[in-house]
């Protein structure tokens, strides 16, 4: 009989279903919505401040949560206790970014007549990304499913690694994670951006994203901008551009100036250490270089700016 699941981020619940355990998830996270089936489960969390508004103003009451030591989620642990899991999947890579462990022990505590296996996943870089795949499979009483995923996706990674390591010209490519404040891209995203045939100018691999001010940016002047907040697609994303439009410096970027500023949907790839970062890469590989790659992300995953 297959375990009873609950996935608590929404990159877990696309690797559950990756390894072919769709079927077994009973519940998810509020963020949690791909593939398309798992919104039928009951949700699990959910955040303790409004989510609409301005990146400022979410930065802001993210902060002022944070300041008091409090989570800025809430695990439902009553709704945990109707479900009754024997696995729950979540991390403790970010307390910001989704539900984070402390959430799910603080929930279980409440729990009398279960306590579940829970396994956090802590996806720091793309070897993290890997390894957080084989650790769910483990969970899972089948590690050869975690063996045949990894080896899957990165089969599909290599021959774009090859040919954009052919390339001889790499844009320097400034990857934006925040818009206000400014953040740059970390984690497994510098890597991405370097495969895909970027020089990555902002942020480290296995290190989170670093504040990044205007004047950094206008300094470096970047070939390539990439807009790709945390947990917002395009259409969120494009109002929000203003906050760096209504800089005069702005239009004097040569990335400006040469039509190279992208918005990504950063919530469903490029923020997901899942299956999809291999479509992450490819949309990287696409947009740097758009003659050598072309695999249709275009409008749905990545669209010119104009200012």
């Amino acid at each position: 009989m297959p375990p009873r699941i609950v996935s608590l981020i929404a990159s877990a619940t696309e690797i559950v279903c990756a390894l072919g355990f769709e079927d077994a998830l009973v519940g998810r996270s509020h963020e949690c919505d791909y593939p398309e089936g798992v919104k039928r489960l009951p949700v699990c969390t959910q955040a303790k401040f409004p989510t609409d508004g301005t990146s400022y103003q979410i930065d802001q009451r993210v902060k002022a949560i944070l300041q008091e030591g409090l989570s800025i989620y809430r695990v439902d642990a009553e709704q945990l206790r109707r479900l009754r899991p024997d696995l729950i999947v979540t991390q403790d890579h970010c307390q910001v970014c989704a539900v984070s462990l402390r959430d799910v022990e603080a929930a279980l505590s409440q729990l009398v007549d279960s306590q579940p296996r829970v396994v956090s996943l802590h996806p720091n870089d793309l070897g993290d990304v890997w390894r957080d795949m084989h650790r769910v499979a483990e969970a899972l009483g089948t590690p050869e499913r975690g063996k045949e995923l990894v080896l899957e996706l990165t089969r599909r990674m290599a021959p774009i690694a090859k040919q954009a390591q052919s390339i001889q010209h790499k844009p320097r490519v400034a990857c934006i994670e925040w818009i206000d404040p400014l953040m740059a891209s970390g984690n497994w995203m510098p890597e991405l951006a370097e495969i895909a045939g970027g020089v990555n100018l902002f942020g480290h691999a296995g290190k989170h994203s670093p504040a990044l001010t205007f004047e950094e940016l206008a300094t470096a002047d970047p070939d390539v901008i990439l807009v790709l907040p945390c947990g917002w697609d395009i259409v969120r994303s494009r109002p929000e551009m203003e906050v760096l439009t209504v800089r005069p410096e702005w239009s004097r970027l040569r990335a400006v100036q040469h039509g190279e500023v992208y918005l990504l949907d950063g919530n469903q790839y490029f923020n997901r250490p899942g299956p999809r970062i291999v479509e992450s890469l490819e949309i990287l590989a696409e947009v740097l270089h758009p003659k050598q790659f072309s695999y249709g992300h275009g409008e749905r995953g990545w669209q010119r700016f104009e200012s």
